[in-house]
C-alpha cells in the first residue's frame, strides 16, 4: 500500500538539508576524516555532507533492504563490492544515509564498523519515530513516506522511443 501523505524533498531543499546536517556535525565538535555513505539512498547525502564538511575520504557500503515502497527483505544484507575497512580503525568516521526508517540498515552498518574496531557516528536526513537506532545527527523527523528527488521517478527501462511515422 502506498501511503497517501508524503514528505517530499526537493533538490533545493536537499541542498539546504545536507548543509544543515553538516553544520550539526561541526557544532558537536566531531570532525570526520572519512564519510561512509550507505548505498544507494545515502550516496547523494553522503557526498553532499562530505563536501560541506571538506572531507575528502569517502567510501560506500551497499546495503539492500527495501524492495519496494513499504516492502523489505527479512533482513538487510550487504552487497558487493565490499568497502575495504582495514584503514578505518582509529579514524573519525561519519556514516550517512537518507533515512533511518526501521533503523535496521543503519544498525547493521554501525555494528559492522564496530566489529572492525571503528568508532563511528551516524547522520541521516530523516529519522522515523519507529527507528531502532537514534542517529547521532538528523535533519528532520517524520512518520510519512519520503519522496526523495533522486528516486521520485521510476528507473529508466532502456526502451528506445518509437520512431516517428
Amino acid at each position: 500500500m502506498v501511503p497517501t501523505e508524503r514528505e517530499v524533498l526537493t533538490w533545493e531543499t536537499f541542498g539546504l538539508a545536507s548543509r544543515e546536517l553538516a553544520e550539526q556535525v561541526v557544532a558537536s565538535g566531531f570532525l570526520p576524516e572519512v564519510v561512509v555513505a550507505i548505498a544507494r539512498g545515502g550516496l547523494l547525502p553522503g557526498g553532499a555532507v562530505a563536501y560541506a564538511l571538506g572531507t575528502k575520504g569517502v567510501g560506500t557500503l551497499n546495503v539492500e533492504f527495501y524492495t519496494d515502497i513499504g516492502q523489505t527483505l527479512k533482513d538487510p544484507r550487504v552487497l558487493p563490492p565490499l568497502m575495504d575497512t582495514s584503514e578505518l580503525p582509529g579514524a573519525r568516521v561519519l556514516v550517512v544515509d537518507d533515512v533511518a526508517d526501521s533503523g535496521r540498515t543503519l544498525a547493521l552498518v554501525m555494528s559492522m564498523l564496530a566489529d572492525k574496531g571503528v568508532q563511528a557516528r551516524s547522520a541521516v536526513l530523516y529519522t522515523k519515530p519507529a527507528s531502532i537506532v537514534v542517529p547521532d545527527y538528523s535533519w528532520k523527523t517524520t512518520d510519512r513516506w519520503i519522496t526523495f528527488p533522486w528516486s521520485a521517478q521510476p528507473p529508466v527501462d532502456g526502451a528506445l522511443p518509437a520512431a516517428p511515422e
